[in-house]
């Protein structure tokens, strides 16, 4: 580079701007290096011995928690992932979901050419046709007349996306996540001043969770569920102990040493009650928070919430006797018109019992600005839905989200959508979005497809995960999003990317150019590094700086909490949206082993089900496998009916996940979307959509089915016994635990 100027404006160009130029000194790689033809480490080499397998590093794309993965490939195929040793995030480990990655790559129902909308059908087209149209489509148009529609995106891909919207002067990168902890963010950031502090379960002798379903689909299972295991083996001897409180029972709730059913939307009230009880039992409160809980004493408490002033007194006791312990605010508390004061209610809590800088921590800071996580929200699809309807936006692109499946009907997104003047969807399927778009992109898999990535939740140091194909591709007509990106944006500044034959190209150049802030400063030869960096599948930023957390007085100002709504006679039941740690929000839901594997706490497959508690059941008459149909304001959907304990006798619950109208051969027709019968109502403080505010009554149809389920007929019994037997909590001693 022959300026300051031109070589900072290069780095941004390759993602290194911002705090990164001071670490990375004049970098060592040339941008010539970059400029090669890329050959599958999986094409037949001489060093591929048949029937022997080969294994390659990569980071799995199945949920955004970044874990990384080691792929077995033999004659070329890939055939098994398993995780990373390296990674601290996974540290070898993968879930369910993480496995299923390899029948998303062999998936017969991925788009496998560019497809052009003529009338109701969809044509063949070439990428150079492809191409050509978009640029005619962009012609004439302003920045703020096209928006581009993402899921959560990071590292390099995200670099390019908003040098991309910047050659057109465009702010509308709208970041849409179905089930994101989006008011958890916000309460962390108010309480602890982070998003996503580092967690730290195997630390806390006792963890209290709102919740939060860590074992299960919350922020870093995988993690989170190794931190697990050693937070039962104990600290210093004395083995952990878990409280979860929830309306519905989660896989953390059923591994949990004492599962408390809570009334839907009262977890903060719940949460001030403890405050107030650990002042009784001799826990200093400061002046504002001792004032702000006065009046929740554990009579007023139990009476909202439904849960005994004994437990109360219990958790408490329990909290002060051990420490340090951690409390978490999952979806069950956040899903609510009030989430936002429910979860700093349940922060505060942490606060007063001194975890804050203990097991809840700063972390680390990735020092790429361009490149840190883009996270979403349902608030940021609502602006957007705003303006579709008013025929706002000319060009509509999307991209790793599915809104036309997961947004509330009464949202009426599908039919905003077509008000777009041109519409492109980049897409592994024709899922629901996708189906309305005038234009389809195909996509490369993960696991042919180059790219690098950073997690949101930073189990320890900051890193950035490298994905990289373990295999050719299976489709020669698709690409990759980061080669797309690459093409259209040579269409606006071709000479800043002229050295760049392909994504390959670009991401080596910019790993080579910022080589000494990537650990690479004793490596004199690039090609040694760029090797050591794809074997690893992963790069420590070992000098990275840890974010600033406030540890200091805690205070509850501006908490306010509603008392419990009454029963609404017409829609006496609450529907609670559960996630699945297999299915999420749905996009998976065509993986036929994640379709197969149980629910953990109904062990059925391949459908939907109403959960209803056996006490309501018996009140409507309904019995297990009765089709019950459940209404509310928006919509009424049916479903086989599951008699479950688990759950409060006021509220029912739906997982999420399953009835598409599209997205292939495994889950079209499966099951129903309770995301279209969904209230709009919204979070009051951030306006994200409060899950769980949706209120339905349930009715029988006359008429039955056999729940297919792994446990077994009704009540659960194999062998004549019953597999997991039920008492009521008044006849279970728990008095060595709590």
């Amino acid at each position: 580079m022959n300026s300051g100027f031109d070589r900072r404006e290069f780095l941004k160009v390759l993602g290194w701007g911002g705090t990164a130029v001071a670490l990375s000194g004049c970098g060592n790689g040339m941008v010539e290096n970059g400029k090669e033809t890329v050959v599958s480490y999986v094409e037949t080499n001489d060093y591929m011995i048949p029937s022997i397998s080969v294994y390659f590093n990569s980071t799995c794309a199945q949920c955004d928690a970044g874990c990384s993965i080691t792929g077995r490939i033999r004659e070329g195929r890939v055939l098994k992932v398993e995780g990373n040793p390296e990674s601290a995030i996974n540290r070898g480990k993968t879930c369910g979901l993480g496995q299923a990655g390899v029948q998303h790559h062999y998936n017969p129902d991925r788009v496998r050419e560019p497809l052009l909308r003529t009338g109701d059908q969809g044509e063949a087209i070439t990428w150079e046709k492809a191409y050509a149209l978009i640029a005619d489509k962009l012609k004439g148009v302003s920045g703020e007349e096209i928006a581009f529609l993402t899921g959560g995106v990071s590292g390099h891909l995200k670099v390019l996306l908003g040098n991309y919207l910047d050659s057109f002067g465009c702010k509308n990168h709208v970041v849409y996540e179905a089930i994101a902890p989006a008011v958890v963010r916000a309460a962390n950031k108010k309480s602890y001043g982070v998003e996503m502090p580092r967690i730290n379960i195997n630390k806390a002798k006792v963890v209290l969770s709102f919740g939060a379903d860590f074992l299960g689909a919350w922020v870093s299972p995988v993690h989170f569920s190794q931190q697990y295991a050693q937070f039962r083996k104990g600290v210093n001897g004395q083995r952990g102990v878990l409280v979860q409180i929830e309306s519905k029972m989660t896989m953390t709730g059923a591994n949990a040493d004492r599962w408390l059913v809570v009334r839907p939307g009262t977890e903060g009230i719940l949460a001030l009650g403890i405050i107030n009880a650990l002042g009784t039992h001799g826990v200093t409160l400061p002046g504002d928070v001792a004032a702000a809980v006065k009046g929740y004493d554990k009579e007023r408490v139990s009476k909202d919430t439904g849960v005994s002033a004994e437990q109360i007194d219990k958790i408490a006791a329990l909290l002060k006797a051990r420490t340090p312990s951690l409390v978490l605010a999952g979806s069950a508390a956040e899903g609510y018109a009030h989430g936002s004061q429910n979860a700093a209610a349940i922060n505060l809590l942490n606060h007063v019992l001194g975890n804050v800088g203990k097991t809840v921590e700063a972390a680390a800071i990735v020092p790429f600005p361009q490149m840190t996580p883009a996270t979403g929200n349902t608030a940021a699809l609502k602006t957007l839905n705003d303006g579709l309807n008013a025929g706002k936006y000319k060009v509509l692109f999307s991209y790793a989200t599915n809104p036309v499946f997961t947004a509330p009907g009464a949202m009426k997104f599908r039919d905003n959508m077509a008000k777009a003047g041109f519409k492109v969807a980049f897409t592994h399927y024709l899922d629901e979005t996708a189906m309305q778009a005038d234009l389809v992109l195909p996509l490369d898999s993960a696991l042919e497809d180059w790219g690098t990535q950073v997690p949101e939740y930073m189990a320890e140091g900051a890193q950035i995960n490298i994905q990289q194909p373990l295999m050719e591709k299976l489709h020669p007509d698709t690409r990759g999003m980061g080669d797309i990106l690459l093409a259209l944006i040579k269409q606006r500044r071709a000479e800043d990317y002229k050295k760049f034959d392909d994504f390959y190209a670009y991401l080596r150049a910019a790993v080579l150019q910022n080589k000494g802030a990537l650990g690479g400063s004793g490596v004199a030869d690039d090609d040694i590094f760029w090797n050591e960096t794809l074997s690893k599948g992963i790069v420590k930023l070992s000098g990275a700086a840890h974010a600033s957390l406030a540890s200091g007085k805690p205070s509850a100002a501006g908490l306010s909490l509603p008392a419990p709504a009454a029963i609404d006679a017409q829609y006496p039941l609450q529907l609670i949206p559960s996630v699945n740690a297999s299915l999420r929000d749905g996009r998976n839901a065509n993986q036929p082993w994640l379709q197969e594997s149980p629910d953990p706490l109904t062990t059925i497959v391949w459908d939907s089900w109403v959960e209803i508690h056996p006490k309501k059941a018996a009140e409507l008459g309904i019995e297990e496998g009765d089709i019950v149909e459940v209404t509310g304001k928006n919509g009424s959907i049916k479903a086989q009916a599951y008699i479950f304990p688990g759950i409060h006798p006021d509220a029912i619950s739906i997982p999420l996940g399953r009835g598409h109208e599209a997205l292939g051969r495994y889950a079209k027709g499966y099951g129903v979307n309770p995301f279209q019968i969904l209230d709009m109502v919204f979070d009051k403080e951030t306006g994200e959509l409060a899950l769980h505010e949706t209120r339905v009554k349930v009715s029988k149809t006359g008429q039955r089915v056999i729940v297919v389920k792994d446990e077994g007929p009704v009540g659960g019994r194999q062998m004549g016994k019953k597999i997991a037997p039920r008492l009521p909590s008044d006849k279970v001693n728990l008095s060595r635990e709590i």
